[in-house]
Order: structure tokens, then sequence, then C-alpha cells
């Protein structure tokens, strides 16, 4: 039985655009055409007006205007890096909602799915979202709800973290469209030889890539869900199934700080990524991370980073 017949995987390439994530989007195409012998994916590179875009490597592609040969798009992927709430997308918006009313795929890598938010095109979809900027999609648009998975692929959607994570999802395409078996040969070219499946985590939970206690990885689950309303050391303790100073303990040992301290700088964290991506006000992220008022939030925020939420803000 023959081959299913060529396939155009378009790439909206935005300013900036992560190209570790769009490589890792392209390249198994590539493969794929080659391991085959056959031409089964076409890659084409478009920007809202066409002309050489400059990734975050500071590497161009050359791309054509997007509205060029709009009527027969079958899929499109909006690679974007940097800061994608910064972006001016109205052109864009209007001309992805034209392809999401005849049908096309339409996906978002890494930063991408803040495109397709504004776009009105993730409404009543499942869909993934870059870690960073996780929070800051939510605040902006509450009725959504971006899911911590590598990759979501909910009908005319397909949505993943940056980075790597685009391997994946091209594989589970591949693998769809031609058999696992192709899907197989590509993850060996790249020597990539455990397919994370859709549901894994994006990122490891402590960012210093440091081997935690399980309890302790639970909990710091527990205070990344609870933002807005942080949980008590005894809650904390309680979902754990360990004593409030057993929970101490494992802090200090794997972490060198206290349940507390560490809560802080989560939430701090997120503080300082809304301050960057979000147009919320000063006041609204010091309620969004669970401050009881703007002052102390920038007290605690000052502790922290050495300047105020308006500095920071500033900063951009």
């Amino acid at each position: 039985m023959g081959r299913a017949p060529m396939q155009t995987f378009r790439f909206l390439l935005t300013p900036n655009f992560a190209m570790m994530s769009a490589a890792s989007a392209i390249e198994p195409l590539r493969a794929a055409n080659y391991i085959s012998g056959e031409t089964l994916y076409e890659p084409v590179y478009v920007s809202g007006a066409g002309g050489p875009v400059s990734s975050s490597c500071g590497a161009y592609f050359d791309t054509q205007p997007m509205g060029v040969h709009q009527e027969d798009v079958e899929n499109l992927f909006v690679i974007a890096g940097g800061n994608p709430f910064a972006l001016e997308i109205d052109e864009i918006s209007a001309q992805l909602r034209r392809l999401d009313r005849h049908g096309t795929l339409i996906g978002g890598i890494s930063g991408g799915a803040v495109v397709l938010a504004r776009a009105g095109l993730l409404k009543k979809r499942r869909f993934t979202v870059h870690w960073e900027h996780m929070e800051a999609l939510r605040e902006e648009f509450p009725m959504l709800t971006p899911e911590k998975r590598l990759f979501v692929l909910d009908r005319d959607r397909a949505t993943c973290a940056g980075g790597v994570a685009p391997l994946d999802m091209m594989y589970a395409l591949i693998q769809a469209r031609h058999g696992l078996e192709l899907a197989t040969e590509v993850s060996n070219w790249f020597i990539h030889t455990h397919v994370r499946p859709a549901e894994d985590e994006q990122r490891l939970i402590d960012s210093d890539g440091i081997m935690l206690h399980p309890k302790v990885l639970v909990a710091i689950r527990l205070m990344e869900d609870h933002i807005a309303e942080p949980l008590s050391l005894e809650q904390l303790a309680r979902i754990c199934g360990i004593s409030p100073r057993q929970l101490q303990r494992h802090f200090h040992s794997d972490l060198d700080r206290s349940v507390v301290q560490h809560y802080l700088r989560i939430r701090l964290s997120k503080a300082e990524e809304l301050l960057r991506q979000s147009r919320l006000s000063i006041t609204e992220i010091a309620f969004a991370t669970g401050f009881a008022s703007q002052s102390n939030f920038a007290r605690a925020f000052r502790n922290a980073f050495g300047e105020s939420p308006s500095q920071r803000r500033a900063e951009g």
C-alpha cells in the first residue's frame, strides 16, 4: 500500500522566534522524507509581511507573506519565542481566523499558543503552552485552561511547549499519518530513543536539576497550583501524607530553605513573570500571587530582587 500524499506544513515565524523550537518541529519532517525516500512533507516558512525574520539566536529565515496561497493551507504552526504577549498580531490574527474557517489544522509551538489565544482560536479547545507563559496566559484569558503537558492534540489544534517538545509532537503526527515504524525510525535518527508521551512534565520541578525527595516534589507541584490562595504548611503536609516537621526537614535537606521560603520564591517568580508579560496592574499581580496588599508584595519583591515591582516592569 502506498504512502499518503504529500502534506505541506507552514510555519509562521514571529520576530525573535525560538530557534530550537523551530528546528525541533521542522527537522522530523525532513528526516521522514529522507528515511522514507519520498517527499511526505513540505515545510514552508511564512510571516505576516514576508521577508527575512530573525530567530532567537540571530539567524534569519527567508519567509513568504502569510497571505500567499491561503486557500490550500493544510497545516500551519505559529512559532513564537521571547515575549509573545508583546507581539502586534492584529493582521495575522485575521488571517489565522480565515484559515480556521477553511478547516486548516492550526498549531502553536512554544509561545505560539499565546498568539492563538489572542486570535480567539483556543475557545473550547484543549491546549498547552511553554511553562514560562502559562500563568500570564491564564491571567489574560481566565476562561482558558492550558494543560501542563508536553503537547496536546485536540481535533484541529496542535500545541506544544518549546525546546525539544515539538520533536515529541511531530513524532505523534507522523505516527498518526504514516505509522509507528516510520515515527520510530525518525526518533532513532535523532538519537531520541525515548519518545515522551504528551502528559509528561514540561520541566524538572527544581530549576537547578537537584534530585528531590518525592514528598518535596509533590509539595512543590501543590505550591505551583495554588499561587493566588497559598496553602498553609499544615495543609501541604497533610496532602503529602507526612507531618509538617518532616516536610520542613526534607525542604531544608534538599533545598536548604524552609517550606515557606520556597513557596514565597515560587510566588515571587510568578509575579516577576506577570510584570514582564502581562498587562495586569501591580495591585492585580499582588493579589494574583497571594499577597494581601500591594505594600506587602512590594516589600517582598524588593527583598528578593533588589528593586520595586514598578522598576522591574519599566525594564520590560
